[in-house]
């Protein structure tokens, strides 16, 4: 089966929204198909399935990610707060990833918590355009340089 995110981090040619921020061991990409701009998808550079396979390194890098992402994203969307969220269980995308997804002060009730991943592939009309993803990856990009 192929790994989505082992082909994208072999990849040299990355558009910015798919590298927003790279280190020894994570890299930061903007999620696709989605409704809420700032969705961030946090990827471990090397195939991991599971959280418990993470090195020392890889998980004390983790939780400081989580924390910058997450201040990065109050900055530059003004999100009152953020979620983080792992699962890796749809097909082709067993690799270890956490969602870190801004929470708007006005995102309706039926959104919020668990509902937040009904804005993950939206109906077409509700997608955040690319030009609206490109604006908010470079602003995160150079806050996390």
């Amino acid at each position: 089966m192929s790994c989505f995110s082992c082909t994208q981090n072999a990849r040299r040619d990355l558009p910015l929204r798919e590298r927003i921020a790279v280190d020894e061991h994570w890299r930061v990409v903007h999620a696709f198909d989605t409704g809420v701009a700032g969705w961030l998808i946090l990827v471990p550079r090397r195939h991991v399935l599971s959280i418990a396979e993470l090195t020392d390194a890889e998980a004390a890098a983790l939780g400081t990610w989580q924390v910058r992402l997450s201040r990065a994203l109050h900055e530059v969307t003004g999100c009152e707060k953020t979620y983080v969220a792992q699962f890796s269980e749809a097909e082709g995308f067993a690799h270890v990833h956490f969602h870190v997804v801004p929470r708007a002060a006005d995102l309706p009730d039926p959104a919020r918590g668990p509902g937040i991943f009904g804005l993950l592939r939206p109906a077409p009309g509700l997608v955040v355009p690319a030009e609206r993803i490109d604006e908010v990856s470079a602003a995160l990009s150079a806050l996390l340089r």
